[in-house]
C-alpha cells in the first residue's frame, strides 16, 4: 500500500466552495492529500517554519496579504503554490511566484493534474519529500555598479560621475539612490521626490509594472544623460521594503537599462554577524545590490581616518563574498602630487595584507579635488576630470553582473522549537 500523500496548506475565505469541496475530497480519500487549513497568511507562514514538510499551498486569491513575500516564502520552504483565482483580483499570479492557477469551479481532475504536475508527495512514514522544486532565480540583463564608502567622502558625486560616464559612452544608464538617508534627490535640486524606490518596491510586492510606469517614476537629468531614482523619503520607510519584492523590483531596472548605478550604505552587516533579522533586513538593499554588482567602487579620503574606513569596507565586502577582483578603492580629493599618491596607495596596500592578505586586483582611482556644488544644483555636468577616471577604470572590469555572494536564509526561531531545531542539527 502506497503510504505516500499530498500535504497541503490551505488558506481562503471560510465560505469558499472550492474550500469546502477541497476538504471533503481530502476527507474522503477522493484526492491522495491531506489538508491543514490556515487562518491568515501569517498562520501560513508559521507552518512553513515548522520544519513540517508541505507539498503544496493553496491560496484563495481574494484573502488579503497574499503578496510576493509569502509566495517566496511557500518556495523556499520546498512547496509548489496553487492559487485559486477570484475575478474581483485582477493580477498575473504566476509572475509573483504561483506554480499554477486554478479557477474558482474547478474539479477533482484538474487538481489532481495540478498536484502531480508541481508538487511532490510526503512519505508518511519518514515525512519527508522525496524531492522539493527548485526556485528560479531571474538573470540581470543590465550592467550593475555599486558606489559605496564611508559619509562624507563624496560617495554620491562619484556615483553621480560614474553614471555620467556610462550614458556618456552610448548607454541607457539608471542612478538609483539606495541608501537609508538617501541625499541624491537633494543633489539633484529635487525638492518634493514623488513615488521612487518605496514606489518601486510596493508595486513588486503583489506583481511589477511595465516599462512604461517604472519611467514614470524615475527622473530624467538631460544634461548628464542618465536617469534618477528617488530613494526612501525617510530613513523609517526600510521596514517597508521586502527584500524579495526589492529583489523583483531590481531585476526589473536591469531588465529595463543598460546600467543601473547604485549609491549605496557602507553598512552591510548580517545577521550572523550582528545577531539581529532586523538588521539584516535594514541592510537588504545594499547588500542585494553589492551582490550583484559587476564593478564595485570603494570610496574613502587621502587622509589617516580615510585610509582606516576605506580599509575597513573592503575587509567587509570580502567577508559579504564580494569578489575582490571586481572592487575598485576610488581616493577622493586626492592631492595632485604623483608621489602623495603613490604614498596613499602603498599604504592602503600593507593595510589590506596585514589584516587579511587580499589585495584588491585593481589599481586605486585618484580623484583630483573640484567644486561641484553649483553644478550638482543646477544639473550641469560634471567636468572631466571627475568623471573619466572612474569610467575607464569601471569600464575595464568589463560588463555583465558578478557571480552572486555567498547568502544564507534565516528563520524566526518560535518559542518551544529550539530543542528540534537543535536535534536536527546534531
Amino acid at each position: 500500500m502506497n503510504s505516500s500523500r499530498y500535504v497541503l496548506l490551505g488558506l481562503a475565505h471560510p465560505r469558499s466552495e472550492w474550500f469546502r469541496k477541497l476538504a471533503q475530497w481530502c476527507n474522503g480519500s477522493a484526492v491522495p492529500a491531506e489538508l491543514m487549513k490556515c487562518l491568515s497568511c501569517e498562520d501560513v507562514a508559521h507552518r512553513l517554519d515548522s520544519g513540517r514538510p508541505v507539498s503544496v499551498v493553496i491560496l484563495d486569491a481574494g484573502v488579503p496579504g497574499i503578496n510576493r513575500d509569502l509566495l517566496s516564502t511557500a518556495r523556499l520552504a520546498g512547496c509548489a503554490v496553487i492559487v485559486v483565482d477570484d475575478s474581483r483580483v485582477v493580477r498575473d499570479w504566476l509572475s509573483v511566484g504561483a506554480s499554477a492557477v486554478l479557477a474558482p469551479d474547478f474539479g477533482r481532475a484538474e487538481l489532481i493534474d495540478a498536484l502531480a504536475t508541481h508538487a511532490v508527495l510526503i512519505d508518511r512514514a519518514s515525512d519527508t519529500p522525496a524531492s522539493s522544486p527548485g526556485v528560479a532565480v531571474d538573470p540581470l540583463r543590465g550592467e550593475v555598479v555599486a558606489v559605496s564608502g564611508a559619509g562624507g567622502t563624496g560617495v554620491s558625486t562619484v556615483a553621480i560621475a560614474v553614471a555620467q560616464g556610462l550614458a556618456g559612452r552610448g548607454k541607457r544608464v539608471l542612478l538609483v539612490d539606495l541608501k537609508l538617508n538617501a541625499e541624491q534627490a537633494m543633489l539633484h535640486d529635487v525638492v518634493r521626490p514623488t513615488g521612487g524606490l518605496l514606489a518601486l518596491v510596493d508595486a513588486h510586492r503583489l506583481g511589477g509594472i511595465g516599462a512604461e510606469q517604472i519611467s514614470e517614476l524615475c527622473l530624467a537629468v538631460p544634461e548628464r544623460g542618465y536617469d534618477l531614482l528617488p530613494g526612501l523619503h525617510r530613513a523609517r520607510f526600510w521596514a517597508s521594503i521586502r527584500p524579495v519584492a526589492f529583489t523583483a523590483a531590481f531585476t526589473a531596472l536591469t531588465n529595463l537599462y543598460d546600467a543601473v548605478v547604485c549609491d549605496v550604505e557602507a553598512d552591510i552587516e548580517r545577521e550572523e554577524t550582528g545577531g539581529s533579522i532586523e538588521v539584516e533586513e535594514r541592510t537588504a538593499m545594499s547588500r542585494i545590490a553589492l551582490g550583484e554588482a559587476a564593478s564595485v567602487l570603494a570610496v574613502g579620503q587621502p587622509s589617516m581616518k580615510g585610509l582606516h574606513s576605506l580599509n575597513r569596507l573592503l575587509i567587509e565586502l570580502g567577508d559579504l563574498g564580494v569578489d575582490m577582483a571586481r572592487v575598485i578603492p576610488v581616493f577622493n580629493q586626492a592631492a595632485r602630487s604623483p608621489r602623495v599618491r603613490a604614498g596613499y596607495t602603498s599604504a592602503l596596500a600593507e593595510l589590506i595584507e596585514w589584516r587579511n592578505g587580499v589585495h584588491p586586483a585593481v589599481t586605486p582611482v585618484h580623484l583630483p579635488a573640484r567644486e561641484v556644488d553649483e553644478l550638482l544644483r543646477t544639473g550641469s555636468a560634471l567636468p572631466d576630470a571627475l568623471v573619466g577616471p572612474v569610467t575607464v577604470a569601471v569600464s575595464s572590469l568589463g560588463s555583465g553582473s558578478a557571480p552572486r555572494a555567498a547568502t544564507s536564509r534565516f528563520a524566526r526561531i518560535r518559542p518551544g522549537s529550539l530543542g528540534s531545531i537543535a536535534q536536527e542539527a546534531s
